[in-house]
């Protein structure tokens, strides 16, 4: 089977090409992009479109590689010994397998998403360099040797907040996710939206990438957001002429905190509009 994107996720050919691509030479796809353009969804479709099982491992800032593998209750078994509990003499009792053992040990081939590998700090890739090259991993407590039944399909996610080490890099499947063009954003829209009206989109978008465009801008609105403006331009039941007519001089759009995310950004477009009543009163 290949992946080819799903009736809700539009997958470029590229993309299609970068999956089935990872999947051919048994390597974790790591996927990097703008936040919102999809990375964590990929994932998801992927398992819905091969019939995989998708199991979830959430990166954090503390989060640490050990916590994929295992991890060993020592507290508990002292306090266990402490109270007389026969527990106590079976140390497995006391492993908590993590997301990489719950994925090596599934009775099928599993799709494990990492996701957002470079919240963790710098030595994290590099602590799973060993066991997703093997696909194994040795529990020192018990003395045992994990290894993958089935071989899961690796996706990883990075917002490129960090740089990742070069050894890491090498063992994987790298595909960036450029920001849809306009072509692609109207799929992606037609997909969430499809009786959406063609005149409402087309001056919905017009907006959408002028508002992108804005240079200097602190956090550039994404495909979810737009996704999200949509839905309450179509909840209030906003007419596309309000868009298409829009005062250049307002600057910024209607029900602008579906796209904007901070204050600085909020103040750019206010003066951008400022300027723009001062040169046509000046005029």
């Amino acid at each position: 089977m290949s992946f080819k994107g799903t009736e809700r996720y539009v997958a470029t050919e590229d993309l299609s090409l970068a999956v089935n691509a990872a999947v051919t030479l048994e390597r974790p796809l790591l996927i990097k992009g703008e936040p919102g353009t999809g990375k964590t969804m990929l994932a998801e479709e992927v398992a819905l479109a091969l019939g995989k099982p998708l199991i979830r491992w959430h990166i954090k800032s503390t989060s640490k590689a050990q916590q994929g593998l295992y991890e060993y209750d020592a507290v508990s078994r002292l306090r266990d010994s402490q109270l007389g509990d026969g527990r106590v003499g079976e140390i497995s009792n006391y492993i908590r397998p993590g997301k990489l053992w719950e994925a090596f040990s599934a009775p099928e081939q599993v799709v494990l998403l990492i996701d957002e590998i470079d919240k963790a700090d710098i030595e994290f890739p590099n602590d799973l360099l060993l066991e997703l090259d093997r696909m194994e991993f040795f529990v020192y407590e018990t003395g045992e040797t994990v290894v993958a039944d089935h071989r899961p399909i690796v996706v990883i996610t990075s917002n490129n907040e960090k740089e990742l080490p070069d050894a890491f890099l090498r063992r994987c499947f790298f595909h960036f996710i450029a920001f849809p063009d306009r072509v692609t954003m109207e799929k992606i829209v037609d997909v969430h939206y499809p009786n959406i009206r063609q005149n409402l989109i087309r001056e919905a978008l017009d907006v959408f990438f002028e508002v992108r465009e804005i240079p200097g801008l602190k956090k550039k609105p994404s495909t979810s957001e737009l996704i999200d403006w949509l839905k309450l331009l179509l909840s209030d039941d906003i007419p596309e002429e309000i868009l298409k007519s829009r005062d250049p001089s307002q600057a910024i759009p209607p029900l602008y905190g579906a796209l904007l995310k901070n204050e600085q950004d909020v103040h750019m477009l206010q003066r951008l509009a400022f300027m723009v009543r001062r040169d046509a009163q000046s005029n």
